[in-house]
């Protein structure tokens, strides 16, 4: 089959970590054409979405130890031009949020493949719905105590009733903009205005979870379901798990209560077309869903027995789900 992944520069991703890589390393060992594209080379042409496509081979990153090390150059591109997205039998959108305008163009661009010649992951209607913090409010029984709000007033109510609380941006990614607030902090104000832009955006508020600094667990699930997790435990002062600041990837198992969770997102997940998800789960309870880009199966993989590959599972579900339809 044909796979052909929207991503980042490919000279900017890192073959040891990015969870594209890995796919795309999954689709070549299987025998499938990978290729590749941006964001900015997509293009609607007599009402077919086509993009401007690079076949990539790859040299697979290998196990030393506790550590994944890549061959320099781990990439080779063969330029080929403009073709219709629908000649390919896969597409997976993995451009990096934050999902701005320019990335809510591109989902309307990718509406306009061909759903019975090419399978899109995740779907450009799913990702437009599910924004990586608000997705997470529709799952109340299975959340923290969670507000989204604009007013410091409304914000201030709820620090004092919590005692501790953690504010994230709505649009914001790897840990960027979050924030612990203290009802003790003079800084209190100062920090709603930067982060509220002075009253105009709306920000999510959770209730602080002391168990986060047990760790943020990324749980990932395919087609609903969980394949794989891994513990992101913040380093130093740090209270941030993410690992683009430092949180360190641990193995990890998936609680009881945790599969509770996964039971009840699922099917939503499956509804909206969200096939390849990362859940952050914290203390037993849901924080956010990932949609657009998650990570964390080159972590995963380095505790998987006998050199499996977490990717290989989505590339084999891939498969089946293309001949079944």
């Amino acid at each position: 089959m044909k796979f052909a992944f929207i991503i980042d520069p490919i000279q900017k991703l890192d073959p040891t970590h990015d969870t594209s890589v890995a796919l795309m390393e999954s689709a070549q060992a299987k025998g499938h054409e990978v290729w590749i594209t941006e964001a900015h080379q997509l293009s609607v042409v007599n009402g077919k979405a086509w993009a401007i496509l690079d076949r990539v081979t790859l040299k697979p990153i290998e196990r030393a130890g506790d550590r994944w090390i890549a061959a320099n150059p781990w990439h080779q591109i063969q330029p080929d031009g403009s073709h219709p997205l629908e000649t390919m039998d896969v597409v997976f959108m993995r451009t990096d949020p934050p999902v701005t305008i320019p990335y809510l163009y591109a989902t309307y661009i990718l509406d306009y493949i061909d759903p019975e010649k090419t399978l899109v992951v995740n779907s450009p209607k799913g990702l437009r719905s599910a924004n990586e913090k608000m997705y997470a409010l529709q799952f109340t029984s299975v959340i923290p105590e969670t507000i989204v709000s604009q007013s410091k007033a409304v914000i201030r109510d709820f620090l004092d009733q919590k005692g501790a609380a953690v504010l994230k941006p709505l649009g914001g990614k790897a840990g960027e903009g979050i924030l612990f607030l203290d009802p003790e902090d003079k800084n209190f104000n100062s920090l709603i205005e930067i982060s509220t832009k002075q009253g105009k955006e709306p920000v999510m508020v959770q209730t602080y979870l002391p168990e986060a600094k047990l760790g943020d667990k990324r749980i990932i699930l395919l087609n609903g379901e969980p394949i794989g997790a891994v513990n992101r435990v913040p380093s130093g002062s740090e209270f941030r798990g993410n690992m683009a600041v430092g949180g360190l990837a641990v193995k990890t198992e998936i609680t009881d209560r945790e599969r509770q969770i996964c039971t009840e997102v699922g099917p939503k997940l499956r509804e909206d077309g969200l096939y390849f998800v990362g859940l952050d789960v914290i203390g037993g309870y849901l924080t956010e869903v990932n949609v657009t880009s998650p990570t964390g199966i080159r972590e995963i993989d380095k505790y998987l027995p006998n050199d499996e590959r977490l990717g290989h599972q989505v590339i084999d579900w891939v498969e089946s789900f293309v001949k079944q339809r």
